[in-house]
């Protein structure tokens, strides 16, 4: 992943309104919900909930397909786990040791 992909994806992350859609889709796993459901469980208005998944959409940490007449959306797993093990990827190098267990955690999907 490079910095600017990194910086993308953070960017995308960086509002309260996004970050619970996007946390709201991890919980929901695999599965994924449909619009109507992230928009019945979050109360954000259609049109704002739109320009929020559209965001999180163009910055990969969300995936949709069609399923009928619904659009389900998905966190994109392996991308949030590329990202932390971007962010993670020096952790503790300049402390001139290997970080304990206890320091961080790897994300399981």
């Amino acid at each position: 992943m490079t910095p600017e992909t990194a910086a993308i994806s953070f960017q995308a992350m960086g509002s309260g309104a996004r970050l619970t859609v996007l946390r709201l889709l991890v919980r929901s796993g695999d599965k994924g919900l449909s619009v109507g459901e992230i928009q019945a469980r979050t109360g954000i208005a259609a049109s704002t909930l739109s320009h929020h998944i559209r965001i999180l959409n163009e910055a990969g940490v969300i995936e949709q397909s069609r399923q009928g007449r619904s659009t389900i959306t998905r966190a994109a797993y392996g991308h949030l786990q590329a990202l932390a093990d971007f962010i993670l990827a020096e952790c503790c190098r300049d402390a001139g040791r290997a970080p304990d267990s206890h320091s961080h955690a790897r994300l399981e999907a």
